[in-house]
């Protein structure tokens, strides 16, 4: 019984398949992003969602043969990686697990932890490849500095707009109504009380913005559809630069397949795909990451699944 745990910038999805491929039982918990709230949420919520995993396949937590546990922001504080490392051990009350960045979450889903690169796009962005036994990561510099192409960087782009458009800095378009509507503004400069005050620049919340902007680029607002326009250049280029670091042969078509729900957007994959700069094998994802996760962890342990063998847990039973 394989488990795997995808952090992501929202929500915590696990996952248990089985050694013939089969999903037996999936959980959600809060996420366990904790820069903002202390390490000291990630262990009760990586307890709630094994726990419950556990119950509806009716095994113990012992019966877990190995987990990958991908946590987002794994390695980008040196000090946090040892203790991260050592938590899953007081819930599975052994070693059998590794544990690494959400993003091999995202690429072993995408595409079958295969050779080839994916590029993850939600709260947050960043992007990994393997090549040969070679692995590079790209992009997911924080919200701050960085994410580019991510929920939270379109979020932030589209309230850029939207106080240009209400200034007249920019034509107004549907862009205006749709973040009025969204935030409840009774004046237009409540917008700051209310991502600043009242959300504290909640970054999940600033991220759901996102989804403001794609109705408004749908509906045919200019500003919206470039913010959009964008995202999908900046996520290409996370793409073509790994290529080169992974060191691809120029001629060979690398596999590339995406996950998070920017590419829900037309305008963001479209811009995507023609941004690639190379004759890529550009593909739909194959699983979730979640259970992308468990099937890193039966990888890990030499007990390798093909993707397409996966059968979801509606099949499974």
């Amino acid at each position: 019984m394989f488990l795997g745990v995808d952090g992501g910038g929202t929500k915590t999805a696990f996952c248990l398949v089985d050694s013939d491929g089969r999903v037996v039982a999936e959980a959600r918990t809060a996420s366990v992003y904790y820069l903002g709230d202390g390490l000291q949420i990630v262990e009760p919520l990586l307890r709630q969602g094994i726990t419950e995993v556990c119950a509806t396949a009716g095994i113990s937590v012992p019966d877990i043969t190995y987990a990958f546990f991908g946590l987002p922001a794994y390695g980008e504080i040196s000090g946090d990686v040892p203790v991260l490392d050592a938590l899953p051990a007081k819930i599975l009350g052994g070693g059998n697990y590794r544990c690494g960045n959400d993003m091999i979450c995202g690429w072993a889903g995408s595409l079958g932890a295969v050779d080839g690169i994916n590029v993850v796009a939600g709260t947050g962005s960043i992007a990994y490849g393997e090549n040969r036994g070679r692995q590079w990561r790209g992009g997911g510099w924080s919200e701050l500095f960085g994410d580019e192409g991510s929920g939270y960087w379109v979020a932030i782009n589209g309230l850029n707009a939207f106080s240009r458009m209400v200034d007249g800095r920019l034509p107004a378009g549907p862009l205006v109504d749709e973040m009025r509507t969204a935030l409840g503004l009774v004046a237009d400069f409540d917008a700051i009380d209310v991502v600043v005050n009242q959300w504290h620049g909640d970054r999940g919340k600033i991220a759901n913005l996102s989804k403001v902007v794609v109705a408004a680029a749908d509906a045919g607002d200019a500003a919206a559809a470039e913010v959009l326009r964008q995202a999908g250049q900046e996520l290409a280029l996370l793409v073509n630069i790994g290529r080169e670091a992974l060191g691809f042969p120029a001629a060979e078509r690398v596999p590339v397949s995406y996950s998070g729900g920017m590419f829900s957007s037309a305008h963001v994959l479209t811009s995507f795909h023609e941004s690639l700069t190379h004759d890529f094998d550009l593909r739909a994802p194959l699983l979730e990451p979640h259970i992308g996760a468990a099937l890193h962890a039966a990888r890990l342990h030499g007990h390798p699944l093909r993707a397409e063998h996966i059968l979801p847990a509606a099949l499974s039973l």
